[in-house]
């Protein structure tokens, strides 16, 4: 990897800013502080409007291309995806209820539920308030209204201006938000190291981010022992099968540069090229079991370190509703985080400071989080390949993979040479196998379940 290239990767961005960061807070001075501080202020609020347009822009397009083609195949897919991503949140919270207290006995955050690290010292010098155009739960079900309503209709001018306009919020993430995020955390470590809190957070947090990273990889191999015993394989050969996607996903942070990849993985693993076609792409944004995981124990964690009381109900609700605002996330590092930030902030309460720490958390190790996902999605495939296969026509897949297209060319285009090249981009257009043994798959794969 050249340097250019690493430069240009948000996680080297985000440990930069990070370590800048915390060296800056042992010299900088009030007042130049106080310029980050502002900074922070205005790009926090601008946040708070943004998200509500995030979530209907996104959910929107993802629910009325569920409701096309092959629908109960989709509908199975997603009710999969979305069941395993809630699972995975709900072993997550169990996970911070029960290690907590031993991983973060007696460490707390300096100011409790009110921790904020623009206070004392770090005031901004002004705040600018930015309303957002709708509650989060007012654009959830806007969504969900109108997603559902659009495969009633069967409009094309309707999804298609659901797609531009998922596109249009798209580049607001890819052009604007992401390149300033590691501007925001810079100061929010900033402010942090400034206040004295520097070394507490980075030790309470060190147990944290282990414990995630060995739970998406525990979770993966536990998803994929169920997918053997429904299919009928053996579930350490599927792992060993979905290896080169779960690297590549390492590389990119992003599960839509790795959709050709996984797409040759599932086909080794004697996924029908139909089911394949269209569970690929649309797991490929909505399983988010990689992501539930780490956002629930960085949450849980914050939590408990600012001392704040979070009921089981209020937990359920943040897990359930976290599962459908993450749908659709973008195809770039760092996308579900930035989309679970309205229930961070509606449901848990997190000011600007704890959702700082979140997406700093969450980046760190943004990578195995999406290699968890990616790897899920070929599990859910395999599920799906079980009970789908042989059902589904070439013309409902065309259907199906209709609202793909985009997300799988623009994954040809993004992933990394070597692994998804023009050859896989065909691969996954046809539904051929291009491994050795693909044309034994292709006459056989009924029969190895």
């Amino acid at each position: 990897m050249t340097f250019k290239k690493l430069a240009s990767s948000l996680l080297f961005r985000v440990v930069v800013a990070i370590i800048l960061g915390a060296a800056c807070s042992t010299f900088f001075p009030e007042w130049l502080g106080r310029v980050f501080m502002t900074f922070n202020g205005i790009f926090g609020n601008f946040l708070n409007f943004f998200v509500p347009v995030l979530v209907f822009s996104l959910i929107t397009p993802a629910l009325a291309s569920i409701g096309r083609g092959a629908g109960k195949w989709l509908g199975l897919t997603g009710g999969m995806a979305y069941f395993f991503s809630v699972l995975a949140g709900g072993l997550a919270y169990i996970v911070a209820v029960a290690l907590y207290p031993v991983l973060l006995g007696g460490q707390s955050l300096a100011g409790g539920e009110d921790t904020d690290v623009s206070s004392g010292e770090l005031e901004p010098y002004f705040t600018i308030d930015i309303e957002p155009p709708m509650t989060i739960l007012a654009a959830l079900l806007l969504a969900f209204c109108l997603g559902i309503a659009m495969t009633a209709v069967s409009s094309k001018t309707l999804r298609g201006a659901a797609d531009e306009l998922r596109d249009a919020v798209m580049k607001v993430i890819e052009s604007f938000i992401i390149p300033l995020l590691p501007i925001f955390i810079f100061g929010t470590v900033l402010g942090i190291g400034m206040n004295g809190e520097m070394l507490e957070i980075i030790v309470n947090f060190a147990t944290v981010l282990v414990t995630a990273t060995v739970m998406t990889v525990l979770f993966v191999v536990a998803h994929y022992l169920l997918a053997g015993l429904v299919a009928g394989k053996n579930p350490f050969v599927l792992l060993k099968n979905i290896l080169p996607a779960y690297a590549t996903a390492l590389g990119t942070a992003s599960s839509a540069a790795t959709i050709p990849v996984t797409y040759r993985c599932v086909r080794k693993n004697g996924v029908d090229k139909n089911v394949a076609g269209f569970s690929v792409p649309l797991c490929a944004t909505i399983s988010l079991s990689g992501s539930m995981i780490k956002i629930v124990l960085f949450a849980f964690a914050v939590i408990y370190l600012s001392g704040m009381d979070v009921s089981l109900g209020t937990a359920a609700a943040f897990i359930l509703m976290l599962g459908i605002t993450t749908v659709a996330a973008p195809g770039v590092p760092g996308g579900a985080i930035v989309a679970a930030l309205g229930p961070l902030s509606d449901i848990l309460g997190f000011n600007e400071s704890q959702l700082a720490l979140m997406i700093a958390a969450y980046i760190a190790i943004d990578s195995f989080g999406t290699a968890a996902n990616v790897a899920s999605s070929g599990a859910i495939s395999t599920m799906v390949n079980r009970f789908a296969e042989g059902k589904i026509t070439n013309e409902q897949v065309g259907d199906a993979a209709a609202g793909t297209e985009e997300p799988a060319a623009k994954a040809t285009e993004d992933a990394p040479a070597g692994r998804a090249d023009e050859t896989d981009a065909e691969d996954f257009r046809t539904g051929e196998d291009p491994s050795p043994t693909g044309a034994k798959e292709r006459g056989g794969s009924r029969t190895g379940r």
